[in-house]
């Protein structure tokens, strides 16, 4: 049977059954809330400590400085008191305003310099425009007084026989198979070493003598201005410490041949056409002419040019091959 003391144990039972859920509850949050609260303790800590740590090297850092300036400082100090005693030192090492004053003065003399030579060469431009003005006068002169006494001569009805030449255009036609003793060193002589090499040549009796020697080998004649002037213009090298240097500028010359007093590629020509007193200087400071092989082809090499072949002298002929080899 249902009783009152039944219904009343019944309703303590629940009561501390529930009552006891609650506090287990409760406990779990409290124990929760110790974690995060122990967390965010040791974080903090670890954040002091980094701090710390930052602060004590900056501090030793700053130190070390602040005693190697006083270090510094007291040698500076004490060097000063050394070298100068009541004097101010300069502002800027004199080591360094000696350099500079060293640097403004190679500066001044290079402009200095550079001025001077830009006047030189306008007053050398100017001796080289006379100069290839008065050659060319000269050589209308000489054209002309040819022509004068060759009508001269026809009037009375006689023949002008023309003066000797006195320059000879020599080029080597053959090459080095069974070449005599004696040839090869004439050929070596006229420095002509390979073939279609040409080289000016002053007549005299030696050097017919030569060329007559070393004939079958060689084409030689009589070139004119026309030839001369196109040869050293088109194929001339110089000879400059020993290489063979093309001649593209006036200076080039000047500085090999001034004392010769030819400065220009105008002196030049007209030394070796006139065959003036400077022949030599002017022609050994020429390196031999590497011709090409003549358009159209050799006659008969072995042949003499009397005879219809090509080699020995041709006189004014040699213009014409010249041109054919230019």
């Amino acid at each position: 049977m249902w009783t009152y003391k039944a219904s009343m144990r019944m309703r303590e039972t629940l009561f501390y059954r529930g009552h006891n859920g609650g506090e287990k509850k409760e406990a779990k949050e409290t124990k929760e809330t110790k974690k995060k609260e122990t967390k965010k303790e040791t974080k903090k800590k670890k954040e002091m400590k980094k701090k710390e740590t930052k602060d004590i090297k900056k501090k030793t850092k700053e130190t070390k400085k602040k005693a190697s300036k006083g270090i510094t400082k007291k040698k500076t100090q004490t060097m000063e008191k050394k070298l100068v005693k009541g004097k101010k030192l300069p502002s800027v090492p004199e080591g360094l305003l000696k350099k500079r004053k060293r640097f403004a003065a190679r500066k001044a003399a290079h402009i200095k310099a550079v001025q001077l030579e830009k006047k030189k060469r306008v007053v050398t431009r100017k001796l080289i425009y006379s100069r290839a003005q008065a050659y060319h006068k000269e050589y209308r002169e000489m054209y002309r007084r040819e022509i004068r006494m060759n009508r001269m001569a026809r009037k009375v009805g006689n023949f002008y026989v023309p003066a000797e030449p006195k320059l000879a255009f020599v080029i080597r036609i053959r090459g080095i198979n069974g070449v005599s003793p004696k040839v090869r060193k004439v050929l070596q002589l006229l420095r002509l070493r390979q073939i279609f090499n040409g080289v000016f040549v002053k007549l005299n009796k030696a050097s017919i003598n030569m060329l007559r020697i070393a004939e079958p080998y060689i084409a030689w004649g009589y070139p004119n201005l026309k030839s001369v002037r196109e040869l050293i213009y088109k194929r001339g090298y110089g000879k400059i410490r020993k290489q063979r240097i093309p001649l593209t500028d006036n200076s080039l010359i000047e500085k090999n041949l001034r004392s010769t007093g030819i400065i220009c590629m105008e002196d030049l020509i007209h030394t070796i056409y006139t065959v003036g007193k400077n022949f030599k200087a002017a022609n050994n400071f020429l390196w031999p002419f590497k011709l090409s092989s003549p358009r159209g082809g050799m006659n008969k090499k072995t042949t003499h040019f009397v005879e219809g072949g090509d080699a020995g002298n041709r006189e004014d002929q040699i213009n014409r091959l010249i041109r054919r080899m230019n």
